[in-house]
C-alpha cells in the first residue's frame, strides 16, 4: 500500500516593496506649491493678527489679489492628498518599526527646533504677538497640544495633528499585517463609510480618530499611489473618485462664506471646487507618469525646504512683515516677496544644519531600539 502525500497548496504571495523608482520630483515640485499656497494665505489672504504686522488690513495691501490670496487656505488639502500617496508608497513592503522611524525621523527634528525658535521668538520684549507660557512650550514638543487643548506655537500644528491620526490609522489598518492592494482598498472603503457615519453620529470621539473633513483627502491620496502602481486598477479609481466627490463637499462647506457680510474675502463655491481639483489632477498627473519630464534637480531641493518652510513662515512671517514694512518702509509687494525669501532661507537652514544631521541619527536609533 503506498501512501500518496498530500498535495501542497502554495499561495501566490503578495507582490512586497517595489523596486526602487527614480523620485517622482515632481511630486516635491507640488509640494513647495502648496506651501506657498497656505504662505499666501497667512500673509494676505485673512484677517487677525496678521493685520497687526501690515499695520492695516491685507485687503489694503492688496486691494485685488487678497481674493485670490483667500484660497490659499486650500493648499492643506492638496497636502493631504500628497500625504496620502506617499504614506502609502513609503508604507509598502515596510515593517511597522521601520515605518514609525521614518515618519518621526521625517517630523521631528525639524519641528522641535522650530517650536523652540518661534517660542524664544515671540518672547522678545519688541515682538507684539502674545507668546505662550513656558508650560505649554514644553507641551508643544510632544505634538500633542491640540487634543490636550494646550496653546499652540505654531499656528500650522493642527495640519500635523491631522497627519498624525492618518499615519495611526494607517499603520495599525495596513503596515502592521502588512500592505497589499486588497487591504489598502479596503481600508480606504472601511474609512471612508465609517468617516460618513461620524459625521452623523454626534460622537466627538469618532470625529477625532475619523476626521471626516479630511478624510477623503488622504484616502484621495492612497487610491492615487494603487493608480500609480496599476492604472487600470478600477477600484483604485473609484476611490479617487468617491474621495474627490465627498472631499470638495466639506472644502465647500467649511469654506464657501458668501452669507457672512464680514467676511475678509468671498471664496466661490466653484473657486473652492477648482482648487481641490487642482490637487487631484495633479497628484493624478503624477501618479500617472505625465509628468516625469519635470526631473530637475532643484525640485529635490524644494521638496526638501517645504516642510521646515511650512513650520515656521506663518508666526516668524508675521514678525518679518512687521519689521520690513512698519518698520523699514518697503511697499507691500517688496515686502511680501522678500518675508518669502527669508523664509526660505531659513528653511534652507533648518534642512542644512538640523534635518540633514539629526533626522539619520534619529531614524537608526528608533529603528534599532527594541
Amino acid at each position: 500500500m503506498t501512501v500518496r502525500p498530500a498535495p501542497q497548496t502554495t499561495r501566490r504571495p503578495e507582490p512586497a516593496r517595489p523596486p526602487r523608482q527614480a523620485r517622482l520630483r515632481a511630486l516635491d515640485g507640488l509640494r513647495l506649491v502648496a506651501a506657498l499656497m497656505v504662505a499666501a494665505y497667512h500673509y494676505g489672504g485673512r484677517g487677525g493678527d496678521v493685520t497687526e504686522a501690515w499695520g492695516s488690513s491685507p485687503k489694503q495691501q492688496f486691494p485685488t489679489l487678497h481674493e485670490y490670496f483667500a484660497y490659499g487656505c486650500l493648499g492643506v488639502q492638496v497636502f493631504f492628498v500628497i500625504s496620502g500617496f506617499v504614506i502609502c508608497m513609503s508604507g509598502w513592503g515596510r515593517p511597522l518599526k521601520s515605518f514609525f522611524a521614518s515618519r518621526a525621523s521625517r517630523l521631528l527634528p525639524a519641528y522641535w527646533v522650530a517650536v523652540v525658535l518661534v517660542a524664544a521668538v515671540f518672547a522678545l520684549p519688541m515682538v507684539a504677538y502674545k507668546a505662550v507660557s513656558p508650560s505649554d512650550a514644553l507641551v508643544n514638543l510632544t505634538m500633542l497640544q491640540m487634543p490636550l487643548g494646550v496653546d499652540r506655537v505654531l499656528g500650522v500644528c493642527w495640519t500635523l495633528w491631522a497627519e498624525i491620526r492618518f499615519y495611526a490609522l494607517f499603520a495599525l489598518c495596513v503596515v502592521l499585517p502588512g500592505a497589499s492592494r486588497r487591504r489598502v482598498i479596503m481600508f480606504c472603503a472601511v474609512w471612508t463609510l465609517a468617516a460618513v457615519i461620524a459625521q452623523n453620529a454626534n460622537m466627538p470621539l469618532l470625529d477625532i480618530v475619523l476626521m471626516p473633513e479630511y478624510a477623503p483627502f488622504f484616502t484621495g491620496g492612497v487610491g492615487l499611489y494603487l493608480v500609480h502602481r496599476d492604472r487600470r486598477d478600477a477600484y483604485a479609481w473609484g476611490i479617487v473618485a468617491v474621495s474627490f466627490l465627498i472631499g470638495q463637499h466639506y472644502a465647500v462647506r467649511n469654506l464657501w462664506n458668501a452669507a457672512d457680510p464680514n467676511a475678509f474675502a468671498h471664496r466661490t463655491s466653484f473657486g473652492i471646487v477648482l482648487v481641490v481639483a487642482f490637487g487631484f489632477v495633479a497628484v493624478g498627473a503624477i501618479a500617472l507618469g505625465w509628468l516625469n519630464w519635470a526631473n530637475w534637480r532643484w525640485l529635490t531641493v524644494a521638496g526638501a525646504l517645504t516642510y521646515p518652510f511650512y513650520l515656521v513662515h506663518e508666526h516668524l512671517g508675521w514678525a518679518v512683515i512687521h519689521a520690513l514694512h512698519r518698520g523699514l518702509g518697503l511697499a507691500s509687494a517688496e515686502t511680501f516677496a522678500l518675508t518669502i525669501g527669508l523664509m526660505l532661507l531659513l528653511a534652507w537652514l533648518l534642512h542644512r544644519f538640523v534635518e540633514k544631521p539629526l533626522a539619520p541619527r534619529l531614524r537608526a536609533v528608533l529603528a534599532k531600539a527594541r
